[in-house]
């Protein structure tokens, strides 16, 4: 990883998909907040739906972006709001379709966090939307640092997901039995 900038990069929306009519929608949905971490930066930045184009640019200036769905979301989800066409720019890993190619079923990044590296995600989603509801109708600054505070995390765990398996060449996750099982990975 040395001299390479990996960007980890994850978003939270302002609508659910019920709330656009469906996945097909995902370009309805709102950014209410969008972090990445950068090792050339070496640092987390945070990204408002008034910011998207300088998120963009760092997005197809990294040598690699790291995320965990972000090829079928989260890039559809900004794609309405950046003029770049980010999945053509980019250079991607997404673990969760790696994973999913390997094993033949999708994982959620909370199951591999907790059996890989102890921990997990800190909220959901839908406390996400939640909490931009309540910005929205307050306008409480308190909601959205919620937002930002829970997606910087889920940068953290998808960061030291990817770092785990560079140093291990595998991963855990909980398999649909309950126990903890192993996928080996390849990743560069």
């Amino acid at each position: 990883m040395t001299g390479k900038n990996i960007v980890y990069f994850d978003l939270e929306t302002q609508r659910s998909f019920r709330d656009v009519g469906g996945g097909a929608h995902k370009d309805k949905m709102g950014i209410s907040v969008a972090v990445t971490y950068s090792t050339a930066r070496g640092t987390y930045e945070i990204y408002t739906e008034n910011e998207l184009d300088r998120l963009g640019d760092e997005l197809i200036k990294a040598d690699l972006v790291v995320g965990w769905n972000h090829i079928q979301f989260d890039y559809p989800v900004l794609q309405s709001a950046v003029f770049h066409t980010l999945v053509e720019q980019t250079i991607n890993l997404d673990m969760m379709l790696e994973l999913e190619t390997i094993l033949g079923f999708r994982l959620k990044l909370d199951s591999v966090a907790s059996a890989t590296l102890g921990t997990g995600k800190t909220a959901d989603g839908l406390d996400a939307l939640r909490w931009w509801q309540e910005h929205k109708k307050t306008g409480d600054f308190a909601p959205l640092r919620k937002i930002a505070e829970y997606c910087a995390f889920d940068v953290k765990v998808t960061k030291c997901v990817h770092e785990y398996a560079l140093e291990h060449g595998m991963l855990k996750y909980d398999d649909k039995n309950g126990r903890i099982a192993e996928v080996q990975v390849a990743w560069k």
